[in-house]
């Protein structure tokens, strides 16, 4: 069964190892093919983009999915872990989550997992700017 992607406008993908840039016009994609590596714009980060550890777990995690070898990946993304995790320990289910479906070669939802871990992420961080401007008040 094909995977359906409509573009918008100057929009980029990953397929496989290619990125694609899409002209001026939205399009819409048929892709077919089994287990290749697909990433839309907006869940692409770089190495400029990934500023806090959530986001350098989800960049391993991504640079795994993207590679023909994600065994290459996996000591950045366990020495990443193991400072989020003394860092936040609360961090440890999505960590055992994501680490189950890389475990599992099932590297698509180690990714969704990992944006799991950013969101959670930025919640520790709003809570502690709110308590910080509490104290300061």
């Amino acid at each position: 069964m094909a995977l359906k992607v409509e573009l918008k406008p100057h929009e980029r993908i990953i397929i496989g190892a290619c990125v694609v840039t899409n002209t001026d016009q939205r399009a819409r994609l048929l892709i077919d093919g089994d287990r290749i590596p697909i990433l839309r714009e907006k869940d692409i980060l770089t190495p400029e983009t990934a500023d806090t550890p959530a986001k350098l777990v989800y960049l391993a995690v991504q640079l795994m999915y993207l590679s023909p070898d994600p065994m290459n990946h996996h000591p950045t993304y366990f020495s990443l872990v193991r400072d989020i995790l003394t860092a936040m320990p609360s961090a440890w289910p999505f960590i055992e989550g994501i680490n189950n479906y890389i475990l599992n070669g099932d590297l698509y939802h180690a990714l969704k997992e990992a944006k799991k871990l950013i969101v959670h992420e930025e919640a520790l961080i709003d809570r502690a700017k709110r308590l910080q401007a509490g104290d300061a008040a």
